[in-house]
């Protein structure tokens, strides 16, 4: 059985993440490392098999939700189950991910031209990620007033039925008493 680690972090909908392993040779030994989101779906972004020097990994999210780099160590059959090896991962999200020195060099931009283009961008996840926020808000906002609702049908309806039992508490015992002649 494989050994696996797994690397979560949140990345919103429609980021570029990379992925950057570092896997040295070890004899006996081979990783994969497979790229998956923790949404309904669950998505299989990338299967990569056999891992080898520094790899560099690149995808595009579907939805807003966690993203796991799995890395899974397969032993040959002779080999010692206690070997154990390091691999340098390295995850970028979003504007992190984006080679800002290929873009300055590409277009000639200065060194501020680059910043501001690294602030524009790391301003536009903000501004997503405050919408993908504030439509959670209402979605559980929603929730919370349809759950609320429910809870003061249920109340009226236990009410109403412990004062309609009362009622009928009453009368029936009325009935008993007068046929005991205990009332008048």
């Amino acid at each position: 059985m494989p050994t696996e680690f797994s690397i979560w972090n949140f990345a919103a909908a429609h980021s570029l993440v990379i992925v950057t392993a570092n896997v040295p040779y070890e004899p006996g030994q081979r990783v994969d490392i497979e790229i998956l989101d923790g949404s309904e779906r669950g998505n299989v972004y990338l299967n990569k098999k056999d891992i080898k020097g520094e790899t560099r990994l690149a995808i595009t999210t579907h939805e807003s939700a966690d993203v796991g780099v799995c890395i899974r160590n397969f032993l040959e059959n002779d080999t010692n189950e206690k070997l154990s090896r390091s691999v340098d991962l390295d995850v970028d999200i979003g504007a992190d991910a984006v080679d800002y020195n290929a873009i300055a060099n590409q277009e000639s931009l200065s060194i501020l031209e680059v910043e501001m283009r690294k602030l524009e961008a790391v301003v536009k996840e903000i501004v997503e990620e405050m919408g993908y926020l504030q439509r959670r808000e209402m979605r559980m906002r929603d929730t919370n007033e349809s759950t609320n609702a429910r809870v003061k049908n249920f109340s009226i309806l236990i009410t109403l039925g412990i004062i309609g039992l009362g009622i009928w508490q009453l009368v029936h015992l009325r009935s008993f008493f007068k046929r005991k002649y205990l009332i008048d």
